[in-house]
């Protein structure tokens, strides 16, 4: 067996393990569709593998070459698919299906030029090129942030795009046989089965890393969710929040912290009963959420106590932040439940100070908040030993305005 024929079995393996491996994902989590697609992409690989190595056994070849050149740019088509799921674009479907069919009918008519004609090489390696580099724009076409991971993919792909593009030249230096029946036992055929091998492996490999992280993501996310006020849980927010707090003295930027407390809640479960009382705090969530600026961080921290970090936002704006709050949530009337009926919170407000961490924070926010139930509820108070003295009472504005 030659070089380039050994290389072919073992890719043999290699696709049909990468294909479980993907399959396995796919099965884990339902949601990975992604995954599915990718399987089969490495499974349609067998499928290029099987008519590479029949092609010595066919008299006329120019329908066999044409088929194994038609199984390797679908399967590329596939994989491109697949990233479209994963990266949430829409995938070219008649893009690429007529690009499929137009280069697999110049692929057909052109393998009657001499096997050294640099357009029947390039006819042959191009459209490989070509949709290698479709996928890397269908990643950049991503409407989330790319992460270290989704760029070393990016580069990947280009780089096997340029492999593709190049093969034609490498070919014409060490020649490729002096006939399709010769080809496998071509020195060309043997750098150019490894060179598919290490950057199918690559991509694989590279697919297979964003999708574990995307599960160990999703799994880290939904042990930091509250399962019914659907914001971070206590554990969620502390990280986070840590997180943020350490960015902003990175950068020299402020950071408050409110706390807030749904005023005389054991009596709203006492009078009207826990699901009920399940509906305010669902409500009071759900307001907190769609009324917050982007770059705030809201969580549930206790039974009916939320917190919400303002990175960038001196204490005075947050005061007003709490204010606007307080004023709109009580107004707000709840559904299932007296319409007459108002519910109110209260909020303690506390602005970092240098070398505070999060814990230290959360203390005097809650002293602040404590105050505030002292001093009647429905009320917002300022943590002592905050950075500005707030003197006066501040006008309410509406909830969720940028600071």
């Amino acid at each position: 067996m030659s070089g380039a024929g050994f290389i072919l079995t073992i890719n043999v393996f290699v696709a049909g393990l990468l294909a479980a491996a993907f399959m396995a994902i796919s099965i884990y989590d339902a949601k990975r569709v992604s995954a599915r697609w990718f399987a089969l992409c490495y499974l349609t690989g067998l499928l290029y593998i099987g008519t590479e190595f029949s092609i010595p056994w066919f008299e006329n070849t120019r329908p066999i070459v044409t088929a194994n050149f038609a199984a390797f740019l679908a399967t590329l088509i596939i994989m491109n698919v697949g990233l479209a799921r994963r990266y949430e674009v829409a995938p070219p479907w008649r893009t690429m299906l007529v690009f499929l069919v137009l280069a697999t009918a110049a692929v057909y008519f052109t393998q009657g030029l001499p096997r050294d004609s640099l357009l029947r090489m390039m006819t042959f390696q191009t459209p490989y090129a070509a949709v290698q580099a479709m996928g890397a724009a269908i990643v950049l076409r991503s409407r989330d942030k790319l992460s270290q991971f989704d760029y070393a993919l990016t580069g990947v792909l280009l780089t096997s795009a340029l492999q593709f593009f190049s093969k034609p030249y490498l070919a014409l230096a060490v020649g490729s046989g002096s006939d399709p029946h010769q080809y496998l036992q071509s020195t060309y055929a043997m750098i150019s089965q490894a060179l598919g091998t290490v950057f199918a492996l690559s991509i694989a490999l590279m697919l297979l890393v964003i999708l574990v992280r995307d599960i160990l993501a999703d799994a880290t996310q939904k042990s930091e969710t509250d399962a019914l006020s659907g914001l971070l849980n206590r554990g969620g927010f502390q990280r986070q929040a840590a997180i943020a707090l350490r960015e902003a003295e990175r950068q020299g930027l402020p950071v408050t912290l409110v706390i807030s407390d749904l005023d005389h809640f054991k009596s709203i479960n006492d009078t009207y009963g826990h699901l009920s009382g399940d509906r305010v705090i669902e409500t009071f969530a759900r307001f907190i959420h769609e009324s917050k600026v982007g770059h705030h961080i809201a969580g549930r921290i206790g039974g009916e106590e939320f917190a919400i970090i303002l990175p960038g936002t001196h204490l005075a704006a947050a005061r007003l932040f709490a204010e606007g709050a307080r004023s709109a949530f009580s107004a707000l009337p709840i559904e299932g439940l007296p319409s007459n009926q108002r519910f109110t919170a209260s909020f303690g407000v506390a602005e970092l100070v240098g070398g505070e961490l999060i814990d230290q924070l959360m203390r005097r926010a809650d002293a602040a908040l404590y105050e505030a139930k002292k001093d009647g509820r429905d009320c917002v108070r300022v943590a002592p030993g905050s950075v500005v003295e707030m003197q006066a009472e501040t006008n309410v504005v509406p909830f969720g305005s940028k600071s």
